[in-house]
């Protein structure tokens, strides 16, 4: 399985939001790294898959009750 990089624009802006989408975003299947720029004006989550698809990491964060969208920069 290929190793991809995804990157989105969120609403996760402050440690509590972090905090919050963490434990789904660390239990998904296929996800070997990923980190949120809260300095950037889009919230950037970057998702280093080694598996999981960009539509299953959206699924994830939305089912964590944030807003993600993907980023094309």
């Amino acid at each position: 399985m290929e190793n991809k990089q995804f990157q989105f624009k969120t609403n996760i802006n402050c440690g509590g939001c972090i905090a919050s989408v963490k434990p789904h975003l660390d239990n998904a299947e296929g996800i070997c790294h990923w980190e949120v720029d809260t300095n950037n004006k889009d919230k950037l989550l970057t998702v280093k898959s080694e598996g999981i698809t960009e539509q299953e990491v959206i699924s994830t964060v939305q089912k964590a009750g944030f807003k993600i969208e993907p980023f094309n920069a």
